[in-house]
């Protein structure tokens, strides 16, 4: 093993050769032989391995090799120096076979390797784009969990630092190609990462390029697959992908896959639904993201058949007047339990679905069913109309810090439901039905109205997002969730029922 003295003589012999370093082999030998001395010789090693390492195209095996050594050495110093000089290294062919040392130098613990191991592969990524990407997903698609991890955040959170010379349009398809493969197969936490780093790229910014993005959520859900209402993971996957997939609906990009999968495989399922997520309102949450979509429909070849589902379904949710139940078994018993949260999904989801079909209520109904559901509206909107007198006298005056109580924020969400379904109502009870009103859903923010654009006079005001529900669908681990905001029900007990 060389001593100090003799990895600096054949330093100094390598630094004086100038153009003829080439021809000193022996003496690069000497100093990749310093990796098997003491602290010294290794921190010499660290530093003068990698500037000759160019000139020596023959032993740049060994090289890194040596080089790999020490970034695995014990003494935290010489793995730093060892790190920090690694990309000097990522020449030519050697590239990817430096990015894939630098992935799994990841999982260090060490704060400040990390951060250095970082700093490499952004440099080496300035360097040779698609190298380093074939590194980095050679050790996502193979490596082990903790590699994985790290190095699927490192795409999430850097890719969009780098400059546009860099992430070039072929280097954005290298990009969607490699996550196509690891989303075969990924936890729920990875893909919202993937989601996150495919959205981002500007390839994927267009019409086009986001219904490709719905496209890979569409199969993740797995939407050709008959829907399994018992199985908690089948129903984790399918929220968790459609979660991701609404930020991506637009009046060019549709829902239309998604909607008719809600309304034909878990509508007639929502009571049955199971959930591994404790204190989670499964059913709110289906409907919520069922009206989300309902806006982005396109061209519905099942439109009728959506429609009746959820016809059927917001009927469960809109009891008839207790007198005017079946055989009169409900008279003067508790008045029904009125599930206004669910109503407003349902019936804003009919409305916006109502609009492709505006004579579904008069044509397509029998008489009777439409008296009868005429009936429930009107028992609704009775209640409806007294809840929302005592909403609003409750919070007359107050503002700021009184409004941030948590009863009156329940109160005020609360307003902001039964506000929503008192519009698509009135609605519902034109001759013929209309469906012109527009509403912003409780739990969604509302939309600033440029000067000059006229606000339809009965857009309700709406408070905070919830918590966009982190997913994915496959591998072992599976998300919790965030529940929305916005649950309200209500007895309506002693209302005063006045007419409309």
């Amino acid at each position: 093993m060389p001593t100090v003295e003799e990895l600096y003589r054949n330093y100094g012999i390598l630094a004086d050769a100038t153009e003829q370093v080439g021809q000193h082999k022996d003496a690069y030998q000497v100093i990749l032989d310093g990796v098997k001395g003491g602290t010294k010789e290794k921190r010499l090693a660290a530093q003068f391995i990698p500037k000759f390492f160019k000139h020596f195209p023959e032993l740049a095996d060994s090289a890194i090799n040596a080089q790999l050594d020490l970034c695995e050495d014990e003494d935290v110093s010489i793995r730093r120096q060892a790190i920090k000089e690694l990309p000097q290294f990522a020449t030519g062919e050697n590239l990817p076979r430096v990015a894939d040392i630098l992935t799994q130098l990841l999982q260090t613990d060490d704060s400040a390797e990390f951060n250095l191991v970082n700093n490499a592969l952004l440099s080496i990524f300035k360097m040779d784009a698609k190298g380093t990407l074939g590194g980095l997903f050679s050790q996502i698609l193979q490596g082990e969990d903790i590699v994985r991890e790290r190095a699927i955040k490192f795409l999430s959170t850097k890719l969009k630092t780098l400059p546009d010379e860099v992430l070039t349009k072929e280097v954005e398809e290298l990009i969607l190609t490699e996550s196509k493969k690891v989303l075969e197969d990924v936890t729920g936490e990875e893909f919202v990462l993937f989601m996150k780093i495919l959205s981002g790229l500007k390839s994927l910014q267009t019409v086009s390029g986001r219904q490709q993005l719905v496209e890979l959520v569409a199969e993740q859900a797995d939407l050709e697959q008959t829907f399994s209402p018992s199985d908690p993971d089948c129903v984790d996957r399918l929220l968790q992908c459609t979660r991701q997939a609404v930020p991506l609906f637009s009046k060019n990009v549709h829902s239309t896959r998604f909607v008719t999968y809600f309304c034909e495989q878990v509508l007639p399922n929502l009571s049955t639904l199971t959930t591994p997520v404790e204190g989670l309102d499964i059913q709110l949450e289906v409907l919520k993201l069922l009206a989300e979509m309902s806006s982005f429909c396109g061209d519905m070849e099942k439109l009728e058949t959506n429609l009746r589902k959820l016809f059927d379904k917001l009927l469960e949710y809109m009891p008839l007047p207790p007198e005017e139940a079946e055989n009169g078994e409900n008279a003067g018993s508790e008045e029904p339990k009125l599930q206004f949260s669910y109503v407003e999904c349902l019936l804003y989801s009919f409305h916006q679905l109502g609009r492709k079909l505006p004579d579904f209520l008069t044509a397509k109904l029998n008489a009777e069913k439409l008296k009868d559901f005429k009936i429930r509206l009107q028992y609704f909107a009775r209640g409806l109309q007294v809840y929302i007198r005592q909403l609003r006298l409750a919070l007359q005056g107050k503002t700021g810090e009184a409004l941030k109580t948590e009863e009156n924020k329940i109160k005020v969400v609360a307003l902001k439901i039964t506000n929503n379904i008192n519009v698509l109502i009135k609605d519902l009870f034109h001759i013929p039905p209309s469906y012109k009103s527009t509403v912003t859903l409780s739990w969604k923010p509302v939309q600033k109205v440029e000067i000059g654009q006229k606000r339809t006079s009965e857009d309700t005001s709406s408070g905070s997002p919830p918590k966009k529900s982190p997913g994915g669908p496959k591998r072992d681990a599976r998300q919790i969730y965030n529940p929305p905001s916005g649950k309200y029900s209500s007895n309506l007990g002693n209302f005063n029922y006045g007419a409309l």
